[in-house]
């Protein structure tokens, strides 16, 4: 492989005549750049346009070739260049030095050319090398990351479809998602410090819960029109058909799981969170019952930000309450309907959740 004519190397020695011999072997091929101490060495690799290569004296006066490369090794922006120390000590001690310190190569004097062209020819080509693998790696983690970030757009927007489904077929809530999903990240956020919930609560986690809370209702695309938009209030026989939309919902993200190549952390959640975010802490919900802490912990977040947007949100069949009411009827359903440590955390940062409310607020 033929090396670039443009490659600089940057010539190190206290002896003029060393550098004379050097510069005169390598500029046929290469542009060449000399230093007659170590100090002057590093004011020209401090500029801009560092050296592909430099051959470094070992024995010089003031600073000696291992002081000048310990310091190029302290440099973020010069530790990766290539040095080869040139030296009239051969012993095996010597190189052995210079290479533990990290040398590529080590070449003694009375230098021989067509060794040293050799060698830095080698030195030059594997410099090449790792660079176009550098700037390979870099393009590769580029394009992953603009991968990843198309394919959870993609799959943001294919949730928010999803749940808009059941949304269309009750006008009325059109930001219930957007607040729902704020009060849930909120909410986990504020739990993140409270002792039996932070193990849990990662910030992994917590953008999963996000990412997933807009499919708690999808099972109301299973409910009749005529009982999803009754204006009055529902028959026992209609309630006991309403409620079945929490299984119905997490039916169906279990049904995508199982048509998914690999699981997909976010679909558990969402599971979780569709089929008993309608529990309550004394065992009172619905579909299963579940009390207490068997309740999973994305399913009770869930249930406190769902029972609040519905008290603060109009309905066919109900107006809503004052931001003063909810917070009363949710300190009163401390213990029965929600988790009491959750609930403490909600009302104790109560006006974050207003803010949120306020902010995506129904048009009109």
């Amino acid at each position: 492989m033929p090396v670039a004519p443009q490659q600089t190397i940057l010539i190190v020695d206290d002896l003029p005549e060393n550098l004379t011999v050097l510069s005169e072997l390598l500029q046929p091929n290469f542009q060449v750049r000399v230093a007659t101490s170590g100090q002057k060495a590093l004011r020209i690799i401090g500029q801009p346009s560092y050296p592909d290569l430099i051959l470094l004296d070992v024995m010089m006066p003031g600073m000696d070739g291992y002081q000048v490369f310990e310091k190029l090794r302290a440099d973020p922006a010069a530790r990766d260049i290539p040095v080869i120390f040139v030296t009239a000590m051969d012993s095996v001690e010597s190189e052995l030095q210079a290479l533990d310190a990290g040398a590529v190569d080590y070449i003694t004097k009375p230098i021989v050319p067509p060794i040293v062209l050799a060698r830095v020819r080698t030195q030059l080509e594997l410099k090449q090398a790792r660079d176009r693998l550098s700037a390979q790696n870099i393009w590769l983690e580029a394009e992953i990351g603009r991968r990843m970030a198309e394919n959870e757009l993609i799959q943001e927007v294919s949730i928010r479809a999803l749940a808009h489904l059941a949304e269309i077929r009750d006008p009325e809530t059109g930001f219930h998602i957007l607040r729902t999903q704020g009060y849930v990240q909120q909410l986990a956020m504020q739990l993140q410090c409270q002792p039996g919930f932070s193990d849990v609560l990662t910030e992994r986690y917590i953008k999963l819960l996000s990412k997933s809370a807009p499919l708690h209702d999808i099972g109301k695309v299973g409910i009749p029109d005529a009982i999803l938009q009754k204006l009055g209030p529902l028959t026992a026989e209609e309630w006991k058909i309403m409620k079945t939309h929490a299984a119905l919902g997490s039916d169906a993200i279990e049904h995508a799981e199982r048509d998914a190549a690999d699981s997909v952390e976010f679909l558990s959640l969402a599971k979780e969170i569709a089929r008993w975010h309608h529990e309550r802490w004394d065992g009172g919900g619905y579909p299963d019952g579940l009390a207490g802490e068997a309740i999973p912990l994305s399913a009770r977040i869930m249930a406190l930000a769902d029972v609040f947007d519905a008290l603060i949100s109009p309905r066919v069949y109900k107006v809503p309450i004052s931001f003063e009411q909810a917070y009363e009827m949710i300190a009163a359903e401390r213990g029965t309907h929600f988790d009491p440590v959750m609930t403490d955390c909600f009302l104790g940062h109560y006006a974050a959740f207003r803010d949120i409310a306020e902010r995506y607020r129904e048009p009109g």
